[in-house]
């Protein structure tokens, strides 16, 4: 963990329940932790353990039943709907491991896109978007669709997406789970990149060797972080 630069997230006794029938599911008990600037984190922890509903949580998907999300200094856990959706567009890039491209959509309209909801202008929307796909080694392929392209370069042109908008941080669910291996090697060594260029990123993954790419590791287990390791340090 990047221990000299400000906590981009920060969270006190995060909870979180669902009900299903006659029966209540304790998602996460109790979470506390703290994300930096610069940070590459991995979340490793069987079906079950939490580690989705946290990055819903982290990610202004949902909202918990009790404690507190900071977010870039920003209380997020109380916001409503409205300003949930806001900061989330503001601050937050996601990548999925269904890509959740459109699929009539060129590369460069669904990278544009964020920017669209943002209200960036045409011109300068489509300077920005253009220079993400390049940023991502997809500069050849800015019109073509998703059918028109690889599971691999269809995962670029989802982070491109994620990053033009600029944001605090990136957020990946699963991001080389529909990938063979070369190419989720090649995806991994792209955000290797994305974090050397300054991201911050938190993946949740349930493959060792892709946490092995993180500088961090939370491990998860029936709603609670039960490790967190960062640079050969472990606490519980």
């Amino acid at each position: 963990m990047n221990q000299s630069s400000p906590a981009l997230i920060r969270t006190q006794n995060l909870s979180r329940r669902y009900r299903t029938g006659g029966d209540t599911i304790h998602a996460l008990r109790g979470v506390s932790l703290e994300v930096r600037r610069g940070d590459y984190a991995a979340i490793m922890g069987p079906s079950g353990s939490g580690k989705s509903t946290l990055m819903n949580l982290i990610g202004c998907l949902d909202s918990p039943d009790e404690g507190s999300y900071w977010l870039n200094d920003q209380l997020v856990s109380n916001m409503g709907d409205a300003r949930l959706a806001e900061a989330r567009n503001r601050e937050i890039g996601f990548v999925f491991q269904s890509f959740a491209l459109l699929p009539r959509a060129t590369a460069l309209q669904n990278v544009e896109l964020p920017l669209v909801y943002a209200k960036v202008p045409r011109r300068e929307r489509r300077r920005r978007a253009a220079e993400a796909l390049a940023s991502v080694g997809l500069a050849d392929r800015m019109r073509h669709r998703p059918s028109e392209m690889s599971g691999g370069q269809r995962q670029r042109v989802a982070i491109a997406r994620a990053v033009v908008t600029r944001p605090s941080l990136l957020l990946a669910d699963e991001p080389t789970g529909n990938l063979d291996t070369a190419t989720g090697n090649e995806i991994l060594a792209l955000f290797d990149q994305l974090h050397a260029a300054g991201n911050t990123i938190m993946l949740v993954t349930h493959e060792p060797e892709v946490a092995a790419r993180a500088k961090r590791v939370i491990q998860m287990r029936d709603g609670r972080i039960v490790a967190d390791t960062a640079d050969d340090r472990v606490k519980a």
